[in-house]
């Protein structure tokens, strides 16, 4: 088939180009079954990353607000947003996700975090899930049908949307796949998003967070678990494989940790609408 020489910007269907994007892309989604096993380990590699305080550092939250957390996890968000607001509910698909929530939330004596399990396609209405002032869907986009969740979170917010989504190839390592011999396709980013938005006549802003370069750990063991995510089902020739290729990226760190060389810097995008302008 030959493009049209006259096409313009309103020819693109969004929609389908998210569906095929998604379609290439080198990674599977996770299960909720999955998210449970791993509840423990992901909260608590989130508590020592510098990503929350990044990310909160573009919400404004004030004392008298309600917080809508769509696809929370362990609360790498939630929890520390309860200490500026009045209310939080957090929402999530896994059980063990919440459970691994709440019991932070316990720990920290924090009392006004609401958890709900529910997926995007679920009906919010009949889970008791209200209109809150904020909506945030931080890293929480991995859905079939993007425009129905864009608009889903734009009814359930009052006076500010935010989203936090990848920017290719955040969060993965295509070096990592590389190494054990394995094609590497991104699947679709924040553009989609942004470009949907659009579509929706929703004129968006966009703040780009950083991480840096490299990152720590404990030991290569700790580094592998951190990468094994990434590449589903690996064989002990891939795992061997992706071993040595930490190794090769890794140096000594100060402070008796390793320190592994990603070949990038991760990148986020910060999409955020303010409703009541």
């Amino acid at each position: 088939m030959t493009a049209d020489p006259l096409a313009t910007y309103s020819a693109l269907d969004w929609d389908q180009l998210w569906r095929n994007a998604r379609s290439r892309k080198s990674w599977s989604n996770s299960s909720a079954a999955d998210w449970d096993k791993k509840a423990v380990s992901f909260a608590a590699r989130n508590q020592s990353s510098p990503f929350a305080s990044l990310v909160l550092a573009h919400i404004p939250l004030a004392p008298t607000a309600t917080v809508l957390d769509v696809g929370c996890g362990s609360g790498t968000l939630a929890l520390p947003i309860a200490r500026q607001v009045s209310a939080v509910t957090a929402i999530d698909f896994s059980a063990g996700m919440l459970t691994a929530l709440r019991q932070m939330a316990a720990a920290a004596d924090i009392t006004n975090i609401t958890t709900i399990q529910a997926g995007w396609e679920d009906d919010w209405a009949s889970l008791g899930i209200q209109r809150h002032d904020i909506a945030i869907a931080s890293r929480s986009l991995a859905v079939a049908d993007l425009r129905s969740a864009l608009q889903r979170l734009d009814d359930y917010a009052a006076e500010l949307v935010i989203i936090v989504d990848r920017i290719a190839p955040t969060p993965f390592d295509p070096e990592a796949f590389a190494a054990v011999g394995r094609p590497f396709e991104c699947g679709p980013d924040y553009i989609y998003v942004l470009n949907t938005l659009y579509s929706m006549g929703i004129h968006a802003n966009v703040d780009i967070i950083g991480l840096d370069r490299e990152t720590a750990f404990a030991d290569l063991d700790e580094a592998m678990d951190s990468y094994r995510w990434m590449i589903r089902d690996m064989s002990p020739a891939e795992e061997s494989a992706l071993r040595l290729h930490l190794a090769q990226k890794s140096r000594p760190g100060d402070d008796g940790r390793i320190v592994v060389d990603r070949g990038f810097r991760p990148q986020w995008a910060c999409i955020w609408w303010d409703k009541k302008r």
